[in-house]
């Protein structure tokens, strides 16, 4: 098998849909054939010939060598993830303990849960599955997953970088003082039609008295969807993990 050097040039952009469709199931099916000069001709070759090809360019098979070289480089490292991403989570957020002491061990990427952002609301929901993953033409690499309480039917596709993430951690009541303003957090929204979690920023604390209750102060944070801003008890956070996926 005669393997390429890789070379530093010009993704070529022009490659329709099905054409695409067909080269990301060769990745699936052909591993490292795909970087064989003889088999990136026929592929060319055949792309020439079919229907969907007519009144378009010419593709050259360095430009179907180069597309699966991209693709190569990242197929490891999505398809790593995708094997160390739990099946299941738990379905209920306020069920989630907090992280223990500092300094305690890193846990095991099977262990880890997720949250996703919608990109219907922007909000964040936990993670009950994911099923499958795909490479778009942009380069970039999308998820589709399953919401925890949601069925088939409002299953979405995400962008694996942007929109998912191990799953924000409520705050416990002692953890007040480590809130500062500035920081990300995951905010309960209560609204008369909906209740659902978002991204917001602390922009100020009004710290109180703890009584039998619990914390008491008062936390103004400010959503990054749409800039509103609300005061809200601690009870409503979540905050990120110190450790990240």
């Amino acid at each position: 098998m005669e393997r390429l050097r890789p070379r530093d040039r010009q993704m070529f952009s022009g490659f329709t849909k099905g054409e695409i469709a067909k080269m990301e199931k060769l990745i699936e099916e052909s591993g490292e054939q795909l970087l064989d000069r003889d088999f990136c001709q026929k592929v060319t070759k055949r792309f020439n010939r079919s229907s969907g090809r007519a009144g378009k360019p010419v593709i050259k098979w360095m430009e179907v060598y180069d597309w699966f070289e991209s693709r190569l480089q990242d197929f490891p490292k999505i398809e790593k993830r995708m094997s160390e991403i739990p099946k299941a989570c738990p379905s209920n957020k306020t069920q989630e303990s907090s992280q223990g002491p500092e300094g305690k061990k890193k846990p095991d990427l099977s262990e880890l849960e997720f949250e996703a952002r919608s990109s219907k609301d922007g909000a964040w929901y936990d993670v009950a599955m994911f099923l499958t993953h795909r490479f778009l033409s942009s380069g970039e690499a999308e998820v589709r997953v399953r919401f925890v309480g949601f069925g088939a039917e409002e299953d979405e596709w995400v962008n694996i970088k942007q929109a998912v993430r191990e799953r924000s951690v409520p705050l416990e009541h002692s953890e007040c003082q480590k809130v500062k303003a500035g920081d990300l957090v995951l905010c309960f929204q209560e609204r008369r039609d909906q209740a659902i979690y978002y991204d917001a920023h602390i922009v100020e604390v009004q710290r109180r008295m703890h009584d039998i209750r619990g914390c008491r102060c008062l936390f103004l944070i400010r959503y990054d969807h749409d800039s509103t801003e609300e005061k809200v008890r601690l009870r409503r956070l979540c905050r990120r993990p110190a450790h990240q996926f």
